[in-house]
């Protein structure tokens, strides 16, 4: 009796640190993504009518990128409908080609339709190699348009990457 009292106790308190630390982390990646999005409306004023007008949006605050040959990132971030945060959003990039170094960067993926954001939610939303995203600096929104239904934003915060490569970049995402 003593050891199943023992076992459940542990896996009471193994539930709770996990579910602790996991809202811990969430909450840090949303007070991440906050300043994000200052940072890029501060960086191109024109990104405003993105975040005014689109369907939704998700906040990718501190993406990591490095390559060899072959080359990877990864980032959590936020998904907002309507400027509230409704979720929780992952991405996963690999590729393979000519690319050597290492960078962090923010990014946003604006959705301008209900069907793109849709496609986002249900985690059907994968970008090839031809995908191109806008890099923020003063003014490029301007030419920046949507390229069936999505547009993309990043602004580097550190590093360098020298890249000739194709890949695939997969997003997936969970409701609070």
């Amino acid at each position: 009796m003593k050891i199943r009292n023992l076992i459940a106790t542990l896996a009471l308190t193994f539930v709770t640190v996990f579910a602790f630390s996991q809202n811990a982390d969430d909450k840090r990646v949303m007070k991440d993504a906050e300043k994000a999005i200052s940072k890029l409306k501060k960086s191109d004023i024109g990104l405003e009518k993105f975040f005014s007008n689109s369907t939704g949006y998700v906040v990718f605050p501190n993406v990591g990128e490095g390559a060899l040959v072959v080359g990877a990132a990864s980032g959590n971030g936020v998904l907002y409908e309507n400027g509230t945060p409704v979720g929780m959003a992952d991405m996963k990039k690999l590729d393979v080609g000519i690319q050597a170094g290492g960078e962090s960067y923010m990014q946003v993926v604006f959705f301008e339709t209900e069907d793109a954001l849709n496609e986002f939610k249900e985690e059907t939303l994968e970008f090839s190699a031809e995908a191109k995203a806008v890099i923020v600096d003063k003014g490029a929104s301007k030419k920046a348009n949507y390229n069936d239904g999505v547009v993309v934003f990043v602004k580097s915060k550190a590093g360098a990457m020298a890249d000739a490569s194709i890949g695939g970049l997969v997003f997936s995402y969970s409701e609070f």
